[in-house]
């Protein structure tokens, strides 16, 4: 969208006060004549009763540019839009206008004016000044073609090409073609601008109401008004003679009708540039001519000037290129308006655009301009789909308004009668038609006709001459003498090989007749699977065309001229071509269904009597009854005013006819506002029209994506909702455009946030279809809840067509899985998993989960969406740069730049700071950390909790900060006091003096003995009598040790859970084959010669270590767990895989180096042994600890083992091992076994969903371990003895 104006000769610049710099360079404004009127007048020509019609202005002299001084013809200017994008739409709105033609523009000015809300909705585009075509390369390319082509001899075979929102419409018909507009504007971008009232005779016949016909003056003020409005002059006398009149007005005395010859009003600006009644700038015309195929020097009164201003100044939102398709009923109140949208290039899913069609709610009224054949059409689809009942006689009785065209082929006068964008000042076109002979006073009112002088358009011009001299039927003058056909000769070819402007041409010779008569009103509009089908009769045919014909041929003859009959109607098996279709909705004549569509205000019949429905209005040329032998769109002006007035007196509606617009500026908001009862989307609305002000350059495509969901509030799994949902046949469907209206903010923006606009289908859902406004589109956002993964997120609300809002979200995921890996990359980017929910309830962050499934994007949908990519050359280029970087970081992840740590460590969050930190000595006299945590809970519980970590690790594993909730914090809202030892094999110093696991035995056996001499001094409170120990990895092995060699003493410990191991280490695949071999650890150490090995690592490093980390980009890995984090690398490769990806989240991944240290080669190998020998051993591998006696120490102790089966350091089966061995040996009601469904080793502790799987389950057992206690009383269980309750 423009949002300023272009310099030029003839159409100065609008600068940001909204006026026009004078030659000098001052500002100023220029009033139109009417804003002059007296009150009086202007009161009488707003809302009197009773108005008078006033003369014309008189306008100044014509003052002739200089030839140098006109504009180029590719010099287009630019205007700002009234119409808003289809993303800032709104879902409800008191009315609804389809169309904006003249009724339709008639019907948003006055609902506006009444202060209610409004929402238009047009078929085609805004077009201002500048933007018309001009060449015939332009016009093709605007060119839209419909219906069925028939010849004499072969049936009607359909047509259909062009874009259905272009310029010009030609429809195709059965007997007659119809030519109209699409645009905001309507059929007024297009008209030849006359302004002729029908006549009092027409208005008397039987085809119309009572109310109408037995008062054929009660339109009187309505024309008043549509005469403000439009403002309507004549050309005025002290403008250049026009050589085409004056052919008229001599073929009018050859006609015996001097008389009947005038100048016609017409709505073209002929005063010097100023403002119209409505406040908007005008132009003076430069008499192109080019008024029938859009004129550019900003001279034509279109209804996008006046009441189209008007409306958009009063509050209407108006939206373009949205085809409104039918109408149904609203369940509570109103109607619902379904429409195909052709923005962002929706039409490119042919199918689709008609099939998924988008839907607004009109809470009161829908009024109906879309023209005689576009409201016909809407409400013949209507009946079938709405289902809403009206009369039988919807597409019956319409009319062409007996619109007839010839020519007056190379006369022996100059005729100049060829449009082209720069005239000659002092010999310029002229209007498309400037005179009339008016012949509509005959005795019938059937027998009246009006023929008016024309225009050729200049796009046709080249093709004019082929077309009049070789088309079969002309009648050429007779009794020419042999010098008059020379010059007949010479004349044509000075046309042919000095071009169709040779002002002595046959060309320039030639005159345009465009004739208004009465046909038989016999053409019927029906719906053929489900394409209008428009069959003329009676047109071209008749004695009456025949006598009219006759009449121009005479004209012609006169002047030396030959005839030429329509050259369509010729060309095309004798079809006659109408640029004024009438009928198809219209006006019963006594009020019943039985003998028309509507009442006289408009309003449509249900069908049976004189039933109506109040909210359903035509106001547009689909209204009239019958032919008017007019120009009709000043009658369909003032029907449109009578009906918009009358309804809105049933609805209490009071209109503003009085108040008066000041210069309207369209960079800034209406000078009057609805202040609406509806949603607002205001926030969202203002940056999209933002960024169109400022010119911002963005993207716009659109996708369709199919699948199943299945709905069910007990929907878990994607994949398994699926696979339900497709035997249920719960298919789902969305057909949404993407935009972004500021690339620089999709690409760098952290949010990468582009607007979603469309629809959501499913077959579960009975509010189908879903409309989504506003949604949220995000590109590649870094997934915060796994490491290395990017995401396309969609995520917004979608109303039903009963008002239902359901949240949906869905996410495709973009990760290493894609790494060398074409099919990978395509489910990547083709794979959508979906989520609907309820909207939150208040105080809650999400609502209740209603379905989930999976959507795709197919093939050939794929190939469509690539078509309706639009952006311009630079923003599409850094969009598809963008794209690919993303697709290729995925692809060739082993390759991408590695992820080191962060030197400075970033400081740990307060939440995990521990209540108070104790120092432990051990009996070798080695130093280590013990952390205690208070209960978070006013409700204690009577057990301690001790926290064991693995090697290389510490407290951070059980107080990850970077997820909502974790362990700690999980059991201190229980109400257990928390210890968490790190002891000499842990992330501590200690760690590279070179202790083994077996040694760590004694700082657990340390740290027992201080929380016993905590409970002896009460100092922190009551605590119980035995802890409950929580061992994971090395702490479980070295507690295991401590426990068998009798180091640790068991009279303190009311319970254990041993995460991944405990006595019986098993390596997993990758760590068993290391261990065989253990090469790699060994060359480590001989290369480096040191004992430590550090799991991090920085870019400074030794050449060798740089090396290394290189290396192990190719460590073997499952895709889903390949990334580029050194550090997750180098831990991978001295222990194994320590998680699986998918339940770390980005953040924690990122800060690695937080929670992994070293180790040293001497503890490795001790932990290669053990793994080797698949038990427990002494510190230096020679002691088997794993024997009957030592069994017999663990005996009572309820043991809870867990391991995940996607353990990648330990096997899974190392703690079954150990589960049945102690079953064997002790009582087997002690001991329970969970293995952990998609977890791995270190993640068990450090996932987001640690608190939801893996805690409840410790939980659980501690709370057996207490009813255990109670139940034995404490000091009896102290001593070892009893049954445990739990169960194996």
């Amino acid at each position: 969208m423009q949002s300023s104006f272009d310099d030029l000769a003839f159409l100065p610049q609008l600068n940001t006060s909204g006026t026009f710099p004078k030659d000098n360079g001052e500002c100023h404004s220029l009033d139109s004549p009417q804003s002059a009127r007296s009150a009086d007048e202007e009161e009488n020509l707003l809302g009197g009763a009773s108005s008078r019609q006033l003369p014309p202005p008189q306008l100044p002299p014509r003052v002739l540019p200089k030839v140098e001084e006109m504009p180029k013809a590719n010099h287009k200017p630019k205007y700002p839009r009234i119409s808003k994008p289809v993303e800032v739409l709104k879902y409800e709105y008191d009315v609804v206008v389809i169309g904006s033609g003249y009724g339709g523009a008639v019907a948003a000015s006055r609902m506006a004016r009444g202060r209610q809300s409004v929402c238009v909705l047009e078929l085609g585009k805004e077009r201002w000044p500048g933007e018309y075509p001009e060449t015939i390369k332009e016009a093709g390319r605007e060119l839209h073609l419909s219906g069925d082509f028939s010849t004499k001899d072969a049936g009607p075979v359909p047509i259909e090409t062009g874009d259905p929102t272009s310029l010009y419409h030609l429809i195709l018909g059965n007997g007659q073609n119809a030519f109209v507009a699409n645009g905001l504007g309507g059929t007024s971008l297009l008209n030849a601008n006359v302004f002729l009232e029908a006549d009092e005779k027409t208005m008397a016949m039987e085809d119309w109401p009572p109310e109408i016909r037995e008062d054929p003056g009660c339109l009187r003020k309505y024309y008043d008004r549509a005469r403000f409005m439009l403002q309507p002059q004549v050309y005025p006398d002290s403008f250049p003679t026009l050589d085409k009149v004056e052919v008229l007005k001599q073929q009018a005395e050859v006609l015996g009708c001097s008389d009947k010859f005038r100048k016609v009003e017409q709505t073209t600006w002929f005063e010097e540039d100023g403002l119209n009644n409505c406040g908007v700038e005008m132009k003076q015309s430069k008499l192109t001519g080019m008024d029938s195929t859009g004129v550019n020097d900003g001279s034509k009164m279109s209804t996008l000037v006046n009441y189209l201003a008007d409306a958009w100044n009063w509050g209407a939102e108006i939206f373009t290129r949205c085809e409104v398709r039918y109408i149904r009923k609203h369940k509570k109140e109103g109607y619902l308006i379904f429409f195909a949208w052709h923005g962002a290039k929706r039409d490119k899913f042919k199918k689709a655009l008609y099939n998924d069609l988008m839907w607004i709610h009109a809470k009161k009224m829908v009024f109906f301009g879309a023209g005689a054949l576009g409201t016909t059409e809407i409400l013949l689809r209507s009946k079938d789909l709405g289902p809403i009942e009206m009369s039988d006689s919807v597409g019956q009785n319409m009319s062409g308004n007996g619109d007839l065209l010839a020519f007056g082929y190379n006369l022996n006068r100059s005729v100049n009668g060829l449009a082209r964008t720069n005239p000659s000042p002092p010999r310029p076109v002229g209007p498309t038609i400037t005179s009339i002979i008016d012949c509509r006073d005959a005795p019938k009112a059937l027998d009246g006709y009006v023929i008016e002088e024309g225009v050729i358009p200049e796009p046709l011009s080249p093709f004019m001459q082929f077309m009049l001299e070789m088309i079969p039927g002309r009648i050429k003058p007779a009794g020419l003498s042999p010098l008059a056909r020379l010059y007949k000769v010479l004349a044509s070819m000075r046309s042919r090989f000095g071009g169709h402007y040779n002002p002595r041409g046959s060309l320039e010779r030639t005159q345009t007749y465009l004739i208004m008569c009465h046909d038989d009103n016999q053409a019927v509009l029906t719906l053929k699977n489900g394409r209008p089908n428009l069959s003329f009769r009676g047109v071209g045919r008749t004695d009456h065309v025949r006598n009219l014909n006759e009449k121009l041929r005479k004209a012609t003859e006169a002047l030396d001229g030959t005839f030429v009959n329509n050259p369509f109607y010729l060309l095309n098996s004798e079809q006659e071509i109408t640029v004024h279709p009438i009928g198809g909705a219209f006006m019963s004549r006594n009020g019943e269904a039985s003998d028309g569509v509507t009442n006289d205000k408009g309003q449509i019949l249900k069908g049976y009597g004189k039933d109506y429905y109040p909210g359903l209005v035509v106001v547009d040329a689909s209204l009239i009854p019958t032919a008017l032998g007019a120009n009709p769109f000043a009658t369909i002006t003032a029907l449109a005013e009578r009906s918009v007035e009358l309804v809105a007196k049933e609805y209490g509606i009071e209109i503003d006819y009085h108040t008066r617009n000041s210069k309207l500026n369209f960079e800034k908001p209406p000078e009057n506002p609805i202040f609406r009862r509806i949603q607002s989307i205001s926030r969202e609305e203002e940056s999209v029209l933002s960024a169109i002000r400022d010119n911002k350059e963005g993207i716009e495509f659109s996708e369709i994506m199919s699948g199943y969901v299945h709905m069910s509030h007990e929907a878990t799994d994607f994949e398994l909702s699926e696979q339900i949902a497709s035997g249920q046949c719960e298919k789902a469907r969305f057909f949404l455009s993407v935009h972004a209206y500021d690339i620089q903010n999709l690409l760098f923006n952290a949010e990468h946030k582009a607007r979603l606009t469309g629809t959501f289908t499913s077959g579960a859902l009975d509010e189908s279809p879903y409309m989504v406004i506003g949604g949220n589109f995000q590109l590649f956002t870094i997934d915060d809840r796994t490491p290395d993964t990017k995401n396309l997120v969609y995520d917004f609300d979608m109303r039903g067509t009963d008002g239902r809002i359901i949240h949906f979200h869905g996410y495709k995921t973009l990760d290493d899985t894609a790494a060398f890996n074409i099919l990978g990359a395509w489910r990547a980017t083709t794979t959508l998993r979906v989520t609907l929910s309820d909207p939150p309830r208040e105080g809650e962050k999400k609502g209740r989960i209603i379905g989930k499934g999976i959507l795709y994007i197919k093939p050939w949908n794929l190939i469509a969406e690539l078509k309706t990519f639009y952006a311009s050359m630079h923003s599409g280029m850094r969009f598809i740069s963008y794209f690919a970087r993303n697709l290729a970081h995925a692809f060739f992840a082993p390759l991408t730049d590695l992820e080191w740590p962060v030197v400075a460590s970033r400081a740990w969050s307060a939440r995990n700071k521990a209540s108070h930190t104790f120092k432990i000595e051990a009996e070798d006299g080695v130093m280590s950390r013990m952390m205690m945590w208070d209960p978070l809970s006013t409700k204690t519980q009577h057990m301690e909790l001790l926290f064991i970590p693995g090697a290389s690790v510490d407290e951070k594993i059980f107080t990850v900060p970077d997820i909502e909730h974790n362990t700690i914090e999980y059991f201190r809202r229980k109400g257990y006091r928390c210890f968490c030892l790190i002891h000499r094999v842990g992330k501590d110093d200690n760690a590279k003096v070179g202790y083994t696991t077996y040694d760590a035995r004694l700082d657990i056996a340390a740290a027992i003995d201080k929380i016993e001499e905590l409970r002896q001094s009460s100092k922190y409170g009551r605590l119980s009598s035995k802890t409950y120990i929580v061992a994971h990895c090395a702490g479980s092995v070295a507690l295991s040790s401590g426990l068998l060699s009798g180091d640790i003493a068991t009279s303190s410990i009311a319970g254990i859970t041993a995460s991944q191991v405990f006595m019986t280490p098993m390596f997993a695949r990758y760590d068993r084959w290391k261990a065989t071999i253990p090469f790699a650890t060994m060359a480590y150490e001989l290369l480096t010669r040191t004992d430590w090995y550090d799991c991090t690592s920085e870019p400074t490093d030794s050449f060798l270590q740089l090396g290394l980390n290189q290396l192990l980009r190719f460590y073997p890995l499952a895709r889903e767990d390949l990334c580029s984090s050194v550090v997750c690398h180098r831990s991978s490769f001295i222990f194994g895989l320590l998680w699986s990806h998918q339940n770390l989240n980005n953040r924690t991944h990122n800060n690695l180096h937080d929670y992994i240290g070293g180790i040293t080669m001497k503890c490795q190998r001790h932990l290669i042994a053990m793994g080797n020998a698949r038990q427990v051993l002494g510190s230096n591998g020679e002691k088997n600890l794993v024997t009957d006696a030592n069994f017999e120490k663990l005996r009572g102790i309820p043991i809870l083992f867990l391991s995940g089966d996607k353990n990648s350091v330990y096997d899974p089966e190392n703690t079954m091992v150990s589960y049945d061995m102690l079953r064997d040996k002790l009582d087997e009601r002690d001991y329970h076994r969970e293995l952990l469904e998609d977890f791995g080793h270190l993640d068990t502790w450090m996932s987001e969903q640690t608190v939801e799987k893996v805690c409840p389950l410790v939980d659980n057992h501690l709370k057996e371990v207490v009813k255990r206690m109670k139940a034995r009383r404490i000091n009896g269980f102290a001593n070892g003895g009893g049954q445990a309750n739990g169960t194996a």
